[in-house]
């Protein structure tokens, strides 16, 4: 399942970094603004689970959704294609097959709060007490986006997917500020839960479904978890050349 801990532990610190990078829509363009983005992935990768996921439900890349509708699947990849853009440094999270994962998560138990304490009070609680909605995250996500793509609608006449890149930073901005309206979801909510979910799906093993082709590895320069390194301890300051491998090894098959 997805780690819901990493709700609470990456709350305080993502929220200070990934505002100083969204902040910057309204006064840089959007080349500019994807370049924050990679090199805020990059400072802030080493202090987050690799491994976030275990006895999850993935899939590389199904012909069909197995969650979202056409739509959804639509809104998604566009916002993870922005959140962690492709650039000069590498393929991006549309590239990583970032959406399917999410796609993938939330059609099985992490989507379901299969773990989770569901039986309520449900009341919002402080901001350190994390996520309190009796809204399951296949349920948020499904609640969530028609807010967004109201919102696209009333400002730009289309929905998400189709507006221009700089619209929709400006739309992702106002979501992690709390300025789009979504009757029974608070602030950022749903924005905090699309950029964990995003990332979690650019770091995590191949065989959970994203990062595919290490792509988020490789933007980090992590190899992947080998079984040893005895042939490479104390060669101190030597390139390490060694092909990327996942739990599943160099060409890791999909968890169905």
């Amino acid at each position: 399942m997805l780690l819901r801990h990493a709700h609470f532990l990456w709350k305080a610190n993502l929220a200070m970094r990934t505002s100083t990078v969204l902040a910057t829509y309204d006064s840089r363009d959007a080349d500019d603004i994807c370049l924050s983005r990679r090199r805020f992935l990059v400072l802030t990768a080493s202090t987050l689970p690799v491994l976030l996921l275990g006895g999850c439900t993935t899939s590389r890349s199904a012909p069909t959704t197995k969650y979202f509708t056409a739509g959804e699947m639509r809104f998604v990849r566009a916002a993870v294609a922005r959140l962690i853009p492709a650039d000069e440094l590498g393929p991006g999270a549309l590239e990583a097959g970032v959406a399917e994962f999410i796609d993938s998560q939330l059609a099985g138990s992490f989507g379901r709060a299969s773990s989770w304490y569901m039986e309520g009070p449900w009341q919002l609680g402080t901001e350190q007490q994390g996520y309190q909605l009796s809204l399951t995250p296949s349920e948020l996500y499904r609640s969530a986006i028609p807010f967004v793509e109201a919102h696209c609608r009333q400002l730009y006449g289309a929905i998400f997917a189709v507006l221009p890149s700089s619209k929709q930073d400006d739309v992702l901005h106002a979501l992690e500020k709390g300025n789009v309206p979504m009757t029974g979801i608070p602030k950022d909510t749903f924005f905090e839960a699309l950029l964990q979910n995003t990332m979690e799906g650019f770091f995590a093993d191949p065989i959970y479904g994203g990062n595919r082709d290490f792509i988020g590895w490789k933007l980090i320069g992590f190899p992947g978890p080998r079984y040893n390194y005895l042939e490479e301890i104390g060669k101190f300051g030597q390139p390490y050349n060694q092909p990327f491998v996942s739990l599943g090894g160099r060409v890791p098959k999909v968890e169905a």
